[in-house]
């Protein structure tokens, strides 16, 4: 994504400090002329009085000037200022917490270019920490319940294996548990880890070729648990290909995508992956048989911490489509999603 170029120079609003400055000049200067025309009308300064020589005169011109321009300033300082003092008490909600402060000028200085371009520009800021606040505030609620879950498993069937005359098949079957939500919480907080390392990398450091097919096939492998256990069809409809990327981010890409599949697939679905390549680009499709997608969460289901299903129903915090479209944009890629032939697809195109 190209990063839109910052505008140097706000001439419009130079303009218009510019006009305020002068209007208060030719205010005060028509001012001061009215009382200089009035009192030498009427006799009370007169040129080349004794007692008012040159150096008096422009003294005196200094004091009144000062004098009408102070009492004007401070008159008009209410108006004029009012704008200021508007951006002010916004700025000071944003930074209290306060979230909801939106910024509107009205009138005609509200259709000024530059003041256009602020007020949107602060909106869009506070509507974006809007936003993420409350993504957080689902974040913790739905991370707090995903981490308690297989905790309070693991205590409860460790509690369990401490009785003696539990009988051997009950114990493995316990042990199996404590094994699968142990996994569980180490993926949950290996999403985390690595959606927080991944965001703080900039460039691609251990880019090197190798073949993607097979990348692809050992993901499969590592996930069959799962997969075998919902009793799911695998569709494999890809050839022998290479790329040239980073193994260990992309190899991240895979798992959090085949592993969604398994995940949001019912029992005895079908789960797809399918490879295309060009000249230009390579295209991974991970597609699953299930519900379609809500389509007001498409827009955001790769933001961090967002879950588009909020029922607890299917195991995940909101972080592994975070990780994935991070990774992609990082190799200079773009990931979407779309639902077609009954399938939700995820499509990640990587260049060449």
């Amino acid at each position: 994504m190209k990063k839109k170029p910052e505008r140097k120079y706000r001439f419009s609003l130079a303009l218009m400090f510019s006009g305020i400055v002068m209007i208060f000049l030719i205010v005060t200067s028509a001012i001061v002329a009215v009382v200089i025309f009035f009192l030498i009308s009427h006799g009370t300064l007169q040129f080349g009085d004794k007692a008012l020589n040159f150096g008096s005169f422009i003294l005196l011109l200094t004091l009144l000037s000062l004098g009408i321009g102070a009492i004007l300033a401070a008159s008009t300082s209410r108006f004029s200022l009012s704008p200021i003092n508007k951006i002010l008490n916004a700025m000071n909600r944003l930074a209290s917490g306060d979230y909801s402060a939106r910024l509107s000028f009205k009138g005609p200085m509200g259709k000024i270019p530059t003041v256009t371009e602020f007020t949107n520009s602060f909106n869009t800021m506070a509507y974006a920490f809007e936003t993420n606040k409350v993504i957080h505030t689902d974040f913790i609620n739905s991370f707090s319940h995903e981490f308690k879950t297989p905790i309070v498993s693991v205590a409860g069937f460790a509690k369990l294996l401490r009785r003696e005359d539990l009988p051997k098949e009950k114990r493995d079957e316990y042990l199996l548990v404590i094994e699968e939500e142990s996994l569980r919480l180490s993926q949950m907080a290996s999403n985390v880890l690595n959606l927080s390392k991944v965001e703080n990398q900039s460039s691609l450091t251990d880019v090197s070729e190798y073949n993607l097919s097979e990348q692809l096939r050992n993901c499969i492998l590592m996930l069959e648990s799962k997969w075998t256990k919902k009793n799911i069809e695998l569709s494999i409809l890809f050839d022998e290909y290479s790329i040239t990327a980073s193994e260990e981010l992309l190899k991240q890409v895979w798992i959090n995508l085949i592993d969604n599949a398994i995940k949001f697939s019912k029992e005895n679905g079908v789960v797809e992956i399918s490879v295309t390549k060009t000249v230009k680009d390579v295209s991974v499709t991970v597609a699953n048989t299930g519900d379609p997608i809500p389509k007001q969460s498409l827009d955001r289901i790769f933001e961090k911490f967002y879950q588009a299903d909020t029922s607890h129903s299917t195991e995940g915090n909101g972080v592994g489509l975070a990780v994935v479209k991070r990774i992609v944009d990082l190799h200079g890629g773009y990931v979407n999603v779309d639902y077609r032939d009954g399938m939700d697809r995820f499509t990640v195109v990587l260049p060449q």
